[in-house]
């Protein structure tokens, strides 16, 4: 179900599977490995204020269709629901107009087999922002670009580390953030030599 304003969003629960997983910036009472069916991460949103420019593109992840994506649940906490949800379309969807994100709720299983109904943000793939890019050309947009937020390279990592921390294994991902770690350690080497 899409939802189009935050205030028609009834849910207790939201899923992240990308920065929201080490930088979720909400109140919440626990937080949960969870997947989701239908979706997978990928680097598949162009950034042009988080983690890149209008000149240099950053690249984020999204909810894509196909597959099942692993993340984590947060269930918000009563007294401050609204004022999450309020503060998770500001951030994902600053500008209605320029929007990247469908919201949407979707149903989230935790680890004991319990269904959630939980807010995400997925990839929308009519607005000009989506792209579908091979390993390398993620890797040439993500190893130099920076935003608002930071270096597009950081939130990579940070996503993998974050997953990694919770037990769980994003083996694109994984690939991704090592030839990214492995590009700045080359990149030292040269700086010292």
């Amino acid at each position: 179900m899409v939802c189009m304003h935050p205030a028609s969003v009834a849910v207790d629960w939201v899923f992240g599977y990308g920065s929201l997983i080490w930088n979720p910036e909400i109140d919440y009472e626990c937080a949960e490995v969870a997947r989701v069916h239908g979706y997978h991460r990928a680097f598949c949103i162009r950034s042009t204020r988080y983690r890149g420019t209008p000149e240099q593109p950053g690249l984020v992840l999204g909810l894509d269709r196909g597959g099942s994506c692993v993340g984590i649940a947060y269930r918000l906490t009563a007294a401050r629901r609204a004022d999450a949800i309020r503060h998770l379309y500001e951030r994902e969807i600053p500008d209605w107009n320029e929007r990247v994100y469908l919201p949407m709720v979707v149903e989230a299983r935790l680890p004991c087999g319990t269904r959630v109904d939980a807010l995400t943000f997925a990839a929308d793939r009519d607005r000009p922002s989506y792209q579908r890019l091979d390993d390398d050309e993620i890797l040439d947009r993500v190893g130099c670009c920076a935003g608002q937020r930071g270096a597009n390279r950081d939130y990579a990592i940070n996503t993998w580390r974050a997953l990694e921390a919770c037990g769980v294994r994003d083996a694109r991902l994984e690939r991704i953030a090592r030839r990214l770690l492995a590009a700045e350690c080359r990149r030292r080497e040269s700086v010292a030599a």
